[in-house]
Order: structure tokens, then C-alpha cells, then sequence
């Protein structure tokens, strides 16, 4: 039977009677999905498996749970709408059945400064109210003690009628916990002089070396037209007057060249223009130079707690609300199971279910006080599940994207007892999963493929966990693969020594990584891994880091653009056929008038779903018809775009087409397993896996001696992980140090060298349990890591 084939009739799944029972898809063809019709039972535990790409994700997210979103938008008056985003019909005949879907995904949370783990759930709310009642000295109202509301003292009155009575005149006053000094961030900031101007020049020589002030421009004009200052004095002879009008001077109205303008002092402008805002939304130049100008410290005022010394002077049993949020939470839910208060009784109850969640969730090691935009997208999606697990709702439809991420598979188990307690409490759970440990307890299983991208987008099997091992699937096959401990392992070529490292949870860790073979850092959540690896390795040249941090990217970006792999093209383009290289680009001169280059036009239907409809004048090809009389190979430009990686490998590699610089990129590609990938796909149609696998091969370009991986595996399916473990092979043995941040054990097994840190997580963790070699580690199943890693290989 090919493995294309749905194999029903191996392990049916059970006969449903009518929509009650099932949720039922018919004819979903979202994104690479293949008319694809699937009955999922409703109150189960369903997991949706298959190579990365293959169309889990489009099935699940795309088109069940964002169909349930669209519809209960729809419930809401049309005013409602016109303030929430409009989202399409996903495409599909027939969706039966649905109910109210809740996504508990890995986008990670804003990287807002004024976010944080306890005000991203409501443990920072309730802990306020806390405080508020029981605090002693009693300073004021539950906004006393926010880091978000100022801390000045505001008054003032209005007038309201009473009835018959006249109108009466209220007073009110409003007092935050904001630290007035770092405005509620925690830190201030220092800016360097010399990156902002180099004082030996004039204005007009160009002193100023700010990204965005190029002589000439509006914002170079400003400061060179105020009339502060003469343009042709060097900086280093201002006087004091003339520096502080540069740097400081408060906003003042001004005309330059006839239009109104506002002049202000550089420092001010630049914290309203660039230092506001999230660092990874700014553009790479202006990301570098706010790296190189700017150094964070704690605020001196109020010690980095962000709050006002009222809010930080009144106390329960001694501890401040600062104090509570720094704890490690394990340790604040036993603070909390202190509190003995009758008069809040109801208020400790929910805090102390709230905070004993996240220790039942695997998060205790968090602090409330932790920046949300530091947490991997494992420990986000966990956060999110805090709200979840008290809640009193059933029948609902709980979404969630591989939640083992991140996940030792000591805490595996527990995750997995999570998932069984929802669907217990009559939900249906529905979860995109590879883990073989939490495919093991699904009640059904829809494995997609055979392969990704346009080889995928079919079902290849739903029925039971049994059923799918003898699928013959590639998830089938492979449900049950254990890699062996190495024979031999690489002796180190030198070694980079740690010595005293205490960032975060490390507790003074001594330890040297060897180089020159593959070191896998492992240990529980929240051991220290990363504060280790990213800590104490430093960056720099010759170091390569490629982390989990998400690719930014328009819909006009895509593989081609990404990697850089169009301008070698173009370029090849331009040069057989004797034009510009910035015809051949739909963000440039070659782009097609009408839809600008995006092959689509969006309509706005204002409290309606937005719909976007292939552009009629280039069909979809996003440039010019005159672009398109260009050939090279015989192909033009939206040609070779629509070819996938290892189509486009071919071509560039040999004849009139042949081009190197084109080709190496294309096999870096191929490499890390995306030959199946279009080159002109938009990136925001990518799956987690694949966007990780695009950045691995687009930093192997780069000339570095160390590598540094921080969970590779993410979004590998089963199949998937030898083909990376033969790439990690590559590059340890083309001369590469490679360090990998890893649970999953195959990865570990094959190692030369292991780390383990724990031996729990917090301040439980933070020190080396074992280095040595995985040989050594299952013979002394010493620690956690060690005896899973005995029971994978079979010892």
C-alpha cells in the first residue's frame, strides 16, 4: 500500500454517529493541503504527526482553529468587529462540529519591557490586591503598587448628577508604584557619546554617525539649520551651552526650509525613536548600533524592582510585593501557603492555585518579576497554559504546538498528564506533536505527509497509536527508533575554559567544553543550560550562535530573499541578458505596477475578513511582463522562483545557467532538509522547523569556528533527526566546535562529550552533575538525564 494512501482500514478509527461526536473536515486545502477530509472525535486526545512541512500546522491551525476564531468573531455586533483583526475562511467545503478553540502556541510573548511572567498571567493583579489589604504601612489602593501606573500623584474633580439632587462635585486622586527614576522599566540607560558623533568634526563635515542621519537628510538638517550652534565648528569646541542644546535641549518649534518642524536634543530623540522600541523590530543596522551605543544598568533608585519606594516600604510578614515577585515562585507558593488572613480568604486561595500551577507545570524556577520576552517558546506556551488548568470550562478545543519543547523527558511525563487531565475534563485536546512519549498517549492519531511542502498535504494514516506503527509511515517506521552510543568518540582539540560563572541560576560552575567535537549541554528546564552556553561562550568572531529567536519577515520575504540566495541570481540574470540586476527584484524596479509586487491585491472590507485575490495584470508572477522576456536557462526570474531547493540546485549547477554562488547557498539548503522548499514561498507560510533549519543554513555561510545550537531538534520529526545528526557530523569534522543545548536523546547519545547541569531546576539547579562521554553517563546513571538516556539505548 503506498504510504500516501489513507490506511483506515488498518486501525479504524471508532464509527462516529454525527457531528456531536466528531469534528468533520471535508476539502481543506489550505496552504499545501491536499483536499484533505478528516472525522476527529470530539472529548479525545488527538495528535496530528508528520514531517516538518507535511501540513500539521495548516490542518490544525490553519484551518479547524482558525475557523472557530472566525466564527465566534462573527458573533460579535459589527461595531465590535471593526476593532478585531479580520481574519479570511480558511480553504475548505465542509468544517461540522466545531466548538470554542483555545491556542496555547509558541509565539513567544512581546518583548515589551513592561511585560513580565507575573503580568502575563494574574499573578502580579492578585498580588497587588494582596498588598493593598494586608500591606503594612497601608499605602493606598492595588495601583499603589503597579510598575505600570505613575507613581505622581494626580487629583482633580468631576461633576455628577445624583438624581433629583444637583450636581455634585467628586474628587479623586490616583498614586502608581512606577519608579519614577527608570519609569517602571527596571533599568536605565547610558549612551555612548562616540557612537553618536565623532567630536573632531563639524556638522557640516558630518559629525553625526546616528544610523537615519545622513548629511543631507531631514533629520541631519534639523540640527544643522536649528541655529544652536555654528555647522562649521567642530563638536569638541562647543561650549556648554551650544553640548547641552545638542544632547539635551527640550522640544522647541522651529521652521527648516519652510516646513514647521520640532527640534530636540539627540539623547531624548533617540530614546523616543529607537530606545522605545522592541529591539527585535528594529532593522539589523539600527539593532547593531543601539547594541554598540547603549548599556543597560539597573536603576539605582529603586534597585531594578521598577516600583517607588512607598510600594517597596510596605510589607507582609516582612516581604515587600518586589520581594515576592523575585522569589523563585516554588518558594512564593510556600510563602503564600503562609498567609493565613481571613478577611482574604477567597484572594490567597486563587494566588496560591495560581502559583502552585506553574510549579505543577514545570515552571517553578520562574520568578514573577522575569522580562515575558526572555522565555523560549516552550516556557511561553507553559505560561499560557497557567489560566487553563483551574478553569471550569468543557467541551472547549485546546490547540497546542509541539508543548514538549523545551521539555527534559524527565518532565515529559508531566506535561503528558496535563494534556490527559483537559481531555478528562470532557475537552477535546487536539496536539501538533513528533515526541514519541506524547504520540504514545493519544486516543487518535492523523499522521499527514508522505512528505513536505508539495510532496505533503495528504492523510497517510488516522486510528489508533498501534495502528500507526504498522502504517508502514514514515512516522510509523520511525515511532520506535533508538540511535545507539557511539563506538568511538573524538578526541577534544583544545578546551574553553569557564571558571566562576554566576549569571542567573549558575552557582560558580568550573567547567571546560571541550573543542573541536560535538558537546551536547543538557539537564532539566531551567538547570542553567543557556545561562551557561550563551553566558560564559563568548560571542563574538568565530562564534556562531543560532538561537530560537524568530526570523522577521514580511510576506513579500521568502527563502530566496532570506538567505541572500536572489542577489546571485539576479545577478546572473542581469548579466546574460546585458540589464540592471533591480529589474529581476518584485521588491525593486522589476516589480509589477499594479499589485506592487506581491502577487496578491488586498481588499479591506472593513468589519469583514480582509480577502486577497491573485493580481490579474501579472497573474500571480509579481513582475513586470517585460521582466519575463528576460531568460536565462531558458527560464525567467518567476520560473526559477517557483522551483523548489533541489530543483533550483540543478539548474545552477551546470550549463548557460551555471552559477557557483547560487548553488553553494542551495546546497547549505539541501543540507539542513529543505530541498523540498520553494524558493519564492513567503516565509510567513513557513512551519517553526522549517524557519529554524532556514537560519541553521543561512549562519553555516558564516566564517566561524564555533557553533553554537540551541535545540536543533525543534520541529524535527523523527525521520528528520539522522539527517541532522549527519549535518552536525559535517561540520565537526570540516575543522567546527560544535555545542548543542539539547534534550532529545538521540542527539545526546551521539555526542563525544555530555554536560549535564541540574540536578533540579532554579536555584536547585545551576551546577554541573556529569561531563564526560555518553558511554560513561549510562554507565553511572547518576543523575536524571543518565538514567533516561540508559532506558533510550536499551541498557
Amino acid at each position: 500500500m503506498s504510504m500516501a494512501t489513507r490506511t483506515d482500514t488498518q486501525s479504524p478509527a471508532p464509527h462516529v454517529a454525527d457531528s456531536h461526536d466528531v469534528i468533520r473536515v471535508h476539502g481543506a486545502r489550505e496552504n499545501n493541503l491536499k483536499d484533505v477530509s478528516v472525522e476527529i472525535p470530539k472529548r479525545r486526545l488527538t495528535v496530528f504527526t508528520g514531517v516538518s512541512g507535511s501540513g500539521k500546522s495548516s490542518l490544525v491551525f490553519g484551518t479547524i482553529a482558525a475557523e472557530s476564531q472566525r466564527l465566534i468573531n462573527e458573533t460579535y455586533s459589527a461595531f465590535v468587529q471593526g476593532f478585531m483583526p479580520t481574519l479570511a475562511r480558511p480553504e475548505v467545503d465542509v468544517l461540522e462540529g466545531l466548538t470554542t478553540a483555545i491556542i496555547v502556541d509558541q509565539q513567544r510573548m512581546g518583548a515589551d519591557p513592561r511585560s513580565t511572567v507575573g503580568t502575563a498571567t494574574d499573578a502580579n493583579a492578585m498580588l497587588r490586591i494582596l498588598f493593598s489589604r494586608l500591606g503594612r504601612p497601608h499605602i493606598g489602593p492595588p495601583n499603589a503598587f503597579s510598575f505600570n501606573v505613575p507613581s505622581v500623584r494626580a487629583s482633580g474633580a468631576i461633576t455628577v448628577e445624583r438624581g433629583d439632587r444637583k450636581a455634585e462635585k467628586v474628587t479623586f486622586t490616583r498614586a502608581g508604584g512606577m519608579c519614577p527614576r527608570c519609569e517602571g522599566r527596571g533599568t536605565v540607560t547610558d549612551l555612548d557619546l562616540t557612537q553618536l558623533y565623532d567630536d573632531s568634526k563639524s556638522l557640516a563635515e558630518g559629525a553625526l554617525t546616528i544610523p537615519g542621519y545622513k548629511a543631507g537628510g531631514w533629520n541631519y538638517r534639523l540640527y544643522i539649520e536649528s541655529g544652536f550652534f555654528d555647522p562649521n565648528k567642530p563638536i569638541r569646541e562647543y561650549t556648554k551651552k551650544e553640548l547641552h542644546d545638542l544632547l539635551h535641549r527640550e522640544p522647541t518649534r522651529m521652521k527648516i526650509a519652510g516646513i514647521n518642524m520640532t527640534y530636540e536634543g539627540l539623547i531624548p530623540r533617540l530614546r523616543k525613536s529607537m530606545l522605545a522600541k522592541d529591539r527585535e523590530a528594529m532593522q539589523p543596522h539600527i539593532r547593531e548600533f543601539v547594541d554598540r551605543a547603549v548599556t543597560f544598568t539597573a536603576c539605582p533608585e529603586c534597585g531594578g524592582t521598577r516600583l517607588s519606594e512607598a510600594a517597596r516600604s510596605s510589607k507582609i510578614k516582612g516581604i515587600n510585593i518586589a520581594d515576592a515577585c523575585a522569589m523563585q515562585i516554588s518558594d512564593l507558593a510556600e510563602w503564600v501557603r503562609g498567609l493565613d488572613e481571613p478577611s482574604v480568604a477567597p484572594l490567597v486561595g486563587a494566588l496560591r492555585h495560581t502559583v502552585e500551577s506553574f510549579v505543577e507545570i514545570g515552571l517553578g524556577y520562574l520568578s514573577l518579576d522575569r522580562p515575558s520576552g526572555t522565555l523560549s517558546g516552550g516556557e511561553a506556551q507553559r505560561v499560557k497554559m497557567i489560566g487553563h488548568l483551574g478553569s471550569s470550562l468543557t467541551d472547549v478545543t485546546y490547540v497546542f504546538d509541539e508543548p514538549t519543547t523545551g521539555l527534559h523527558p524527565h518532565d515529559i511525563q508531566r506535561m503528558n498528564d496535563l494534556l490527559l487531565r483537559l481531555r478528562d475534563k470532557g475537552n477535546t485536546v487536539l496536539v501538533v506533536e513528533h515526541e514519541p512519549e506524547t504520540i504514545a498517549i493519544a486516543d487518535h492519531v492523523v499522521d499527514l505527509g508522505p512528505g513536505a511542502g508539495t510532496a505533503g498535504g495528504s492523510v497517510c494514516f488516522e486510528g489508533t497509536v498501534e495502528g500507526l506503527r504498522a502504517s508502514g509511515t514514515i512516522t510509523g517506521r520511525h515511532l520506535d527508533d533508538r540511535a545507539a552510543l557511539k563506538e568511538t568518540v573524538r578526541t577534544p582539540t583544545g578546551r574553553l575554559p569557564i571558571r566562576g560563572a554566576n549569571i542567573h541560576n549558575l552557582q560558580d560552575v568550573d567547567v571546560d567544553i571541550p573543542l573541536g567535537v560535538l558537546c551536547v549541554v543538557t539537564g532539566v528546564a531551567g538547570s542553567g543550560k543557556s545561562s551557561l552556553v550563551r553566558g560564559s561562550v563568548p560571542a563574538g568572531a568565530g562564534v556562531v550562535s543560532v538561537d530560537q529567536g524568530a526570523i522577521r519577515g514580511s510576506r513579500r520575504s521568502n527563502p530566496a530573499t532570506y538567505t541572500g540566495l536572489l542577489d546571485p541570481i539576479r545577478k546572473a540574470f542581469a548579466k546574460a541578458n546585458g540589464v540592471k540586476p533591480a529589474l529581476f527584484s518584485a521588491n525593486s524596479e522589476g516589480a509589477c505596477p499594479t499589485c506592487n509586487g506581491a502577487g496578491v491585491v488586498y481588499t479591506d472590507l472593513a468589519m469583514m475578513a480582509g480577502v486577497a485575490t491573485t493580481c490579474e495584470e501579472c497573474e500571480g508572477k509579481r513582475f513586470q511582463a517585460s521582466v519575463l522576456e528576460y531568460h536565462l536557462g531558458g527560464r525567467d526570474i518567476s520560473e526559477v522562483l517557483a522551483m523548489s531547493v533541489t530543483e533550483a540546485a540543478e539548474f545552477f549547477g551546470a550549463g548557460e545557467a551555471r552559477t557557483p554562488a547560487a548553488h553553494a547557498i542551495l546546497d547549505r539548503l539541501a543540507d539542513v532538509g529543505l530541498g523540498y522548499l520553494i524558493l519564492g514561498q513567503p516565509l510567513t507560510t513557513l512551519s517553526g522547523g522549517e524557519r529554524q533549519r532556514l537560519k541553521l543554513a543561512t549562519y553555516m555561510a558564516e566564517k566561524g569556528g564555533v557553533y553554537v545550537l540551541d535545540e536543533p531538534t525543534t520541529g524535527l520529526h523523527l525521520a528528520d533527526v539522522a539527517q541532522l545528526l549527519g549535518l552536525l557530523d559535517r561540520l565537526v569534522d570540516s575543522g567546527k566546535s560544535v555545542i548543542v543545548i539539547e534534550h532529545h536523546q538521540a542527539v545526546m547519545a551521539h555526542a563525544d562529550w555530555i554536560i549535564d547541569l541540574g540536578p533540579g531546576a532554579g536555584h536547585d539547579g545551576g551546577r554541573v552533575v556529569f561531563e564526560g562521554t555518553p558511554a560513561d553517563l549510562v554507565a553511572a546513571r547518576c543523575t536524571l538525564t543518565g538514567e533516561h538516556l540508559a532506558a533510550y539505548v536499551g541498557t
